[in-house]
């Protein structure tokens, strides 16, 4: 796994989000056993601190559960797990409009450059 960490947020923010994507994308499936804490932040390159703080909040946010003895685990409520990448869609379709009116698009400019883009892709595939 690529961890992409930068000196712009809170680290533990971008840990957040970055498992939040592996969970939705299927680099950790549901029901399926996380690695351990120190492996994680190994991983990471961050102090294993930091990486359970950002395990914590996705517990909280109902993305793990933890047993006992034997460690975390991705929800099975993939109901959850639509959810969480819907509102990550959501952020990235508003971070794109933003940045295409910074552009002076208008929408239907944005939407039209979309298409032409995806008929360029699906051309190449």
């Amino acid at each position: 796994m690529a961890w992409n960490l930068q000196s712009d947020r809170p680290i533990y923010a971008q840990l957040v989000d970055q498992i939040q994507r592996m969970i939705v994308t299927g680099i950790f499936p549901a029901g399926s056993r996380l690695p351990s804490v120190r492996e994680l932040a190994a991983e990471a390159a961050v102090n294993p601190n930091t990486m359970q703080r950002a395990l914590v909040k996705l517990e909280e946010d109902g993305l793990l559960y933890t047993q006992r003895t034997s460690g975390r685990y991705v929800t099975e409520e993939t109901e959850r797990i639509m959810e969480v990448k819907r509102a990550l869609a959501e952020e990235l379709i508003q971070q794109f409009v933003e940045n295409m009116n910074r552009l002076g698009y208008t929408r239907e400019q944005s939407v039209e450059l979309l298409k032409k883009e995806e008929e360029k892709n699906a051309k190449s595939n």
